[in-house]
């Protein structure tokens, strides 16, 4: 690889519309900067087991299972096909409102020539161990008071960001160097303001 090129890391919950908005991003920025962009699975559902949550969230936390758990197991026996796979699924659920059910999670895996049978996992807790070591991974960088996305660099990682709409081009490319600036700096911790739209997705 050549040395002047960055690998952003970026850990998403499928079911999370903020993940994929940064997660669009991220591929835009791998168009215009020298980023090799490498997607893995954290949960929310494991980030926020046993929490007292709103009824509305506690039922989308119950659905978020599924997903994590298919696109965990294409990350672990197909991982060069995570990102595509994600793509698919992500189209699906956020872009056309389907379901973060079976018949979505196999519709996916066939459309970017994945076995079919890998979305069974989304039913089974078997390999839940693995999905937990997952956000674990994630919580000890970033600590649990911060859901998805979460992107690393430079073995330096943040939360974030969290945009809408995403970017393109070269405005992708100014966001991507302050981003990867920012989290350059150990001591940096936070920057935030009160989000007045929802994803845009165009």
């Amino acid at each position: 690889m050549d040395a002047a090129r960055k690998t952003m890391d970026l850990w998403f919950d499928p079911l999370c519309p903020w993940a994929w908005m940064t997660s669009r991003w991220a591929l835009e920025v791998s168009r215009v900067r020298e980023v090799d962009v490498v997607f893995h699975v954290m949960s929310l559902s494991v980030l926020n087991d046993g929490r007292d949550l709103s009824p509305g969230y506690r039922a989308l936390m119950d659905r978020s299972w599924a997903g994590a758990r298919v696109a965990l197991a294409v990350q672990q026996q197909y991982p060069a096909q995570l990102g595509s796979f994600y793509t698919a699924l992500g189209t699906r659920i956020h872009l056309r409102g389907e379901p973060n059910v079976h018949a979505t999670h196999a519709a996916a895996l066939a459309e970017v020539g994945l076995p079919v049978q890998l979305a069974d996992a989304g039913a089974s807790g078997d390999n839940d161990d693995a999905l937990r070591a997952a956000q674990a991974e994630v919580t000890s960088a970033v600590g649990d008071e911060v859901g998805t996305p979460v992107i690393r660099v430079d073995g330096m990682s943040l939360f974030g960001p969290v945009i809408s709409p995403a970017p393109n081009g070269e405005e992708a490319g100014r966001l991507w160097d302050g981003f990867v600036n920012v989290l350059a700096y150990p001591g940096f911790f936070e920057l935030k303001r009160t989000r007045t739209v929802g994803p845009i997705f165009d």
